[in-house]
């Protein structure tokens, strides 16, 4: 899509806003109809919650936006690819598109780990793509690595 380069900019302005707070630097932005409706960074330290990665802060986001748990008709822009939670999440919420930026080797759920959005059970599809702005993504997690070690 052509705005498509546009949210995952967006969506990396987010993750620079979680590496500030110390918190690994992954961004996430759901639009619909070229608007935002949720947007989210990584947070677990900050929150004390294990289950506040910055998909699932801006599914919350979306949710109380829309004043419903569900969001179709919606696409989902993320710096980095989504784990098994916040797969099962996107799922749950039923939102129509992924976009991520880079590859998680060790615990990405829709492609390098696991493909469960690909599982023919499922009740949801989400169309899943990959790549763009990839390489700025992971020099900020590199760089957020690097300095930590």
């Amino acid at each position: 899509m052509k705005n498509d380069r546009h949210w995952m900019e967006y969506a990396l302005s987010l993750a620079k806003d979680a590496e500030k707070q110390g918190e690994v630097p992954v961004g996430a932005v759901i639009v619909k109809d070229n608007m935002v409706i949720g947007e989210g960074f990584n947070q677990p330290i900050a929150r004390h919650d294990p289950t506040a990665h910055a998909e699932i802060q801006a599914l919350r986001s979306a949710c109380r936006h829309n004043e419903n748990y569900r969001l179709p008709g919606t696409t989902l822009y993320v710096t980095l690819e989504p784990c098994i939670m916040c797969a099962g999440a996107i799922i749950n919420a039923r939102i129509d598109r992924v976009v991520f930026a880079a590859k998680e080797p060790k615990m990405g759920a829709v492609g390098s780990c696991f493909d469960i959005f690909n599982t023919q059970q499922l009740t949801h599809y989400v169309h899943c793509e990959h790549g763009l702005l990839a390489e700025q993504s992971s020099e900020l997690l590199l760089n957020f690595f690097r300095q930590k070690r």
